[in-house]
């Protein structure tokens, strides 16, 4: 099965946000070549909220480019078998961060968000994974700086996409 086989797949088993799902599976229709980045109609990214739910917290990355504080995620490549696989790379890749568990259940949300041109969207299909106990995070390239958040901290310095996509993974828990 390929990647987008299963986008396609775990899109359709994904019981919320049905109008925005249906935009997702309806950009994959008429854009085969949707997970990937070269599509400049938008494409497909893979994102982890990293929790350690035994602190009430959650690591967030300052992305080095929009300098705003967001989950761990980021584009597909040809080397992920499912979304599932591409967003717990993402997520060790930008942790350092080894022995993620991803939350049963399959996404958490899903979230499309306007990006610069030659782009212009991102269809961001987002899970939440465990840290493992006394997890230890190393900063990546892609990050000027990664810190754990109290569950209670992150409206104050994230956006409201990550402020739902911690409360929908809180719901998950």
């Amino acid at each position: 099965m390929s990647l987008y086989d299963d986008a396609v797949l775990v899109l359709k088993g994904y019981e919320g946000q049905p109008e925005l799902r249906q935009a997702y599976l309806a950009h994959l229709a008429a854009h085969p070549d949707g997970m990937w980045k070269a599509c400049h109609a938008g494409h497909v990214t893979a994102s982890a909220l990293v929790i350690d739910s035994e602190h009430g917290r959650v690591l967030l990355t300052l992305h080095r480019k929009l300098r705003m504080w967001l989950q761990m995620g980021g584009h597909c490549e040809p080397g992920d078998a499912t979304l599932r696989e591409a967003a717990l790379r993402e997520a060790a890749e930008e942790s350092g961060i080894a022995g993620l568990t991803p939350l049963p259940g399959g996404p958490v949300r899903l979230d499309r968000h306007p990006i610069p041109a030659p782009c212009h969207w991102h269809f961001d299909v987002q899970y939440a994974v465990l840290a493992p106990p006394g997890a230890v995070h190393e900063i990546s390239d892609e990050s000027l700086d990664l810190r754990w958040y109290a569950y209670d901290e992150v409206a104050g310095v994230a956006d409201e996409s990550v402020v739902r996509l911690l409360d929908a993974a809180r719901a998950r828990l």
